[in-house]
């Protein structure tokens, strides 16, 4: 163990490691949340402290705090993959503790439920896409602008209308929508976007194992629901009321915004809800779930080609 002691010694002793020591000492100190931190602590923190804990404190500057260095969690750059540091004063000591970074949370509540709908599952590029990735013009504009806003003002339990964003096939109705659950991803807000005719089948098949019920849940409590491509399925009377509107329920007595996608404008929509797969035709019960709709969501066109070809 001696020879080792006095080769460290050496080292410490030598010119070179001497200015590299203080360099590593200079761009910490200068580092404004370190600042911030021996400010704050000013009283219990000693020249002592510091060179003890000047090892923490350079792996702490040197990565990514609020993902502010990281484009996704597969490129996070930390040492430990979807957790940020935040420094600690332990007795004569600065130490580092580590917790999920906004990515990894977001991460860890899709993949939460994920477990529970598959039907959330979408294409790569939706997963993808950012406001500032959609092309603003004339046909698109009114809604950008609408889900900004949103964003911007978004609070848990605040009344807020999400959007109802209804135009032809293949303008990129989903798109945006992957672009607000990116967007409060930023913001730290869970989401979920549910491809609304394959969360139907899917529940079909859930009566027989009994997950049923937590699936449903899942959705109604969800901060941020997006209900893509409503319209397109073939709906019984026991999904658009028990289920459907159950949902649309919860969300508008919580206080919970709710997103949709469809082909249909409202009146089309209402139409469609009106006659169930046996054929039957139930005006009253399609235009009560239009009501709960129109409380949840305000009406957005969107126009423009088809971007599918």
């Amino acid at each position: 163990m001696k020879p080792i002691q006095d080769s460290l010694k050496k080292l410490s002793n030598h010119a070179g490691f001497q200015q590299r020591y203080e360099q590593i000492k200079h761009e910490v100190l200068n580092h404004s949340e370190v600042r911030d931190f021996i400010n704050a602590h000013q009283d219990q923190i000693t020249n002592d402290t510091i060179n003890r804990s000047l090892v923490k404190l350079y792996e702490y500057i040197n990565q990514s705090k609020e993902c502010n260095k990281c484009e996704s969690l597969h490129s996070c750059k930390n040492m430990l993959q979807g957790f940020h540091p935040h420094l600690e004063l332990k007795g004569n000591s600065i130490e580092l503790s580590y917790e999920r970074c906004p990515k990894k949370v977001m991460h860890d509540e899709q993949i939460k439920y994920k477990s529970l709908i598959k039907s959330m599952y979408v294409p790569k590029d939706i997963l993808d896409a950012s406001l500032e990735s959609l092309e603003f013009d004339e046909g698109r504009s009114d809604a950008i602008l609408l889900i900004q806003e949103f964003l911007d003002y978004y609070e848990p339990g605040k009344r807020m209308q999400g959007l109802y964003l209804h135009g032809s096939f293949g303008i990129g109705k989903t798109y945006f929508l992957g672009a607000l659950a990116n967007g409060l991803a930023q913001k730290k807000v869970s989401s979920m976007l549910v491809y609304v005719p394959e969360f139907m089948r899917e529940l079909k098949g859930s009566l027989q194992d009994q997950s049923i019920n937590s699936k449903i849940d899942a959705v109604k409590k969800v901060p941020v629901l997006m209900l893509d491509d409503i319209g397109a399925e073939s709906m019984s009377s026991w999904m658009r009321d028990d289920i459907l509107g159950s949902i649309l329920q919860y969300r508008m007595l919580e206080n919970l915004p709710t997103f949709f996608t469809s082909n249909f404008d409202f009146k089309g929509l209402e139409h469609h809800l009106s006659y169930t797969q046996r054929g039957e035709e139930e005006k009253v019960k399609a235009a009560r779930i239009m009501e709960r709709i129109k409380y949840l969501a305000k009406p957005v066109e969107l126009k423009g080609k088809n971007r599918r070809y």
